[in-house]
């Protein structure tokens, strides 16, 4: 994120389980800092680096529709465990309590201190929030502790407390930070705190709506409410709109590949910069071979993308033998802006190239687009000039419209105003003003079979597309209870059979060739792929499902199982040997 940061670095006093330090030291006097509105700004200035920032577009790395080179050791049946555990790390809290405790001057008027207080409480309210999403209950501190503090060694707190508390820290953000916009699209503004009200209400409505196993269903409602208030405070006020200069078949990528934040729609940004060497790496991430998680979709993902006529694709029932040419063809067109296929093309030193995917990066054919830059020159190191948006007005339309269907108040006027303009974007041109009334078994029987409200399905169909590759999808699964999609079979496009050349893309020039033992020789422009049952003496992870054809499976050697468990992280291994009060998520 394009902004300057403290020119001093707090020591941070670390919760049970980290170093202890005595009182902050700084390099700026206290005076110096809570004295002078630029003091104040230059310190919470740092609390942006709790975001995702520039390695947002990498979330993903682990969700159902997403095979990559390795299945992720938390999945893999009995190989995870407390002392691989991650996350338990507190720095950023203190540096944010200090400074709310300390931002007291009376020098600084009232409204100018409470501005900033709302943004340390917008960032801890953030912090806490990831917090609780990845171990459930956790100590909730809102003090900078020293080294006698009794809380350094106390328990965790229940996760009520710790989402009241949350929510408080959310509503005083929203109510006294004075910023209504940012032309940067790189700083916190008040809708900035809406949407992340809302996101926070919406996750902590839907968990405790479907994690009965709690017993706070009953104030499910009470959360969804909040995250419809708070989504529709946004709609009516924040000024932000569905980006679609370019029409629906570039405007949907173009929010993602833009080097200036598209402001209509994104809210909250890490900006890139060349002159200031301020880049990301997603070309190195998405294209190579060798550097990031070789990450692409899975089919049965792929499968959820509606026909432009707004009619699911499996309907057809020719839809499991058909080629990767022709599944990809008349659906909707964010389908297209997001994963290589028909007339995609890159750059190469100015010139324009065929683009199909490539089997030396992808496993199943579905190769993600959505973050990359099409000129090649950005496919190596971290050269990306491209902004990576964290909030976006697409989110916020989706939280509104799901809370209200889970309340079971959402109007067809509604569904027209967010879900009906998202697809409207995607080309989609039916089933926009009206809600659906009827169920899709693929869908349902895939995904959510114990849904059967088609209001909900739909919406749960329309998230996982609108926002695939931007980090809401594990926890997405969380909140609905359906770590079991995590055991999803990784499968590819299908084959139809051996030796048999495949134009992905149909410019009259085979891309690939899949085989068995020796490799035959049918041209170069082939990449050729071996789906023998072992290779040099190791089991081969890519096979076809049918031996000699169906679709691409890759990994399914690894085998996958969730349990109940899982649903929270354990807590690491090193913090319970320093303080065992903290206590251990169950079944860890």
């Amino acid at each position: 994120m394009k902004k300057q940061y403290l020119l001093f670095l707090f020591i941070g006093l670390l919760l049970a389980g980290c170093e202890l330090e005595q009182v902050p030291q700084s390099t700026a006097s206290k005076e110096a800092v809570f004295g002078s509105e630029s003091g104040l700004q230059l310190y919470t200035n740092s609390f942006y680096a709790i975001l995702p920032q520039r390695n947002a577009h990498r979330n993903d790395a682990m969700a159902d529709y997403m095979p990559v080179k390795t299945v992720p050791t938390f999945i893999q049946e009995n190989a995870y465990a407390p002392t691989l555990s991650t996350g338990w790390d507190w720095n950023d809290l203190r540096n944010i309590n200090y400074f709310i405790v300390n931002n007291v001057d009376p020098k600084i008027p009232a409204d100018v201190r409470k501005n900033y207080t709302a943004i340390a409480k917008f960032f801890r309210a953030y912090f806490y929030f990831e917090k609780v999403k990845r171990f459930g209950d956790v100590p909730w501190i809102n003090k900078p502790l020293d080294v006698a503090d009794p809380e350094v060694y106390g328990p965790r707190n229940p996760r009520t407390l710790i989402m009241d508390s949350i929510l408080a820290d959310i509503d005083y953000a929203c109510a006294n930070i004075k910023a209504t916009t940012d032309a940067s699209r790189s700083l916190i503004t008040k809708y900035v705190a809406y949407a992340l009200k809302a996101r926070i209400c919406l996750f902590e409505g839907t968990f405790r709506k479907y994690h009965t196993e709690f017993n706070l269903q009953s104030t499910a409602a009470t959360w969804l409410d909040r995250a419809a208030v708070a989504a529709k405070e946004v709609m009516d006020k924040g000024g932000y709109s569905i980006y679609t200069t370019g029409g629906p078949g570039k405007s949907y990528r173009t929010v993602f590949t833009n080097a200036t934040p598209v402001g209509q729609e994104v809210m909250l940004s890490a900006v890139c910069d060349l002159a200031l060497s301020i880049l990301n790496d997603a070309n190195w991430y998405w294209t190579s071979g060798t550097y990031g998680d070789k990450a692409s979709f899975n089919r049965t993902f792929i499968n959820t993308y509606l026909n432009l006529d707004g009619t699911p694709y499996t309907d057809n029932p020719a839809w499991p033998t058909m080629l990767f040419k022709d599944e990809v063809k008349n659906r909707d067109l964010r389908l297209k802006q997001t994963i290589r296929l028909g007339d995609y093309k890159r750059i190469s030193a100015g010139v324009q190239v065929a683009g199909p995917p490539l089997f030396s990066y992808t496993f199943t054919g579905y190769m993600p687009i959505k973050w990359a830059l099409d000129d090649m020159y950005y496919d190596t190191r971290d050269l990306n000039i491209n902004s990576i948006s964290m909030f976006r007005y697409a989110e916020v339309l989706l939280n509104f419209a799901e809370a209200k269907a889970e309340l079971g108040t959402l109007t067809d006027a509604e569904w027209a105003a967010t879900i009906g303009v998202l697809r409207t974007r995607g080309g989609i041109t039916a089933g926009l003003s009206t809600k659906p009334t009827v169920v899709d078994t693929y869908l349902q029987t895939n995904y959510f079979p114990a849904i059967t409200d088609p209001v909900i399905l739909e919406i749960r169909r329309e998230r996982g597309i609108e926002l695939c590759l931007e980090g809401f999808r594990f926890h997405d699964i969380i909140r609905w209870k359906r770590g079991e999609l995590m055991n999803q079979e990784w499968n590819g496009f299908y084959v139809p059979a051996l030796n048999t050349p495949m134009d992905l893309n149909e410019d009259g020039v085979n891309d690939v060739v899949f085989y068995q033992g020796t490799k035959p020789s049918l041209g170069s422009s082939l990449t050729y792929v071996d789906v023998s049952a072992t290779v040099g003496g190791k089991t081969n992870p890519q096979l076809l499902k049918n031996g000699t054809s169906g679709e691409i499976t890759w990994m399914n050697n690894i085998k996958r199982k969730w349990e109940d468990k899982m649903y929270f992280y354990p807590i690491p291994q090193s913090a319970l040997i320093l303080n065992p009060d903290l206590g251990q998520n169950p079944g860890w």
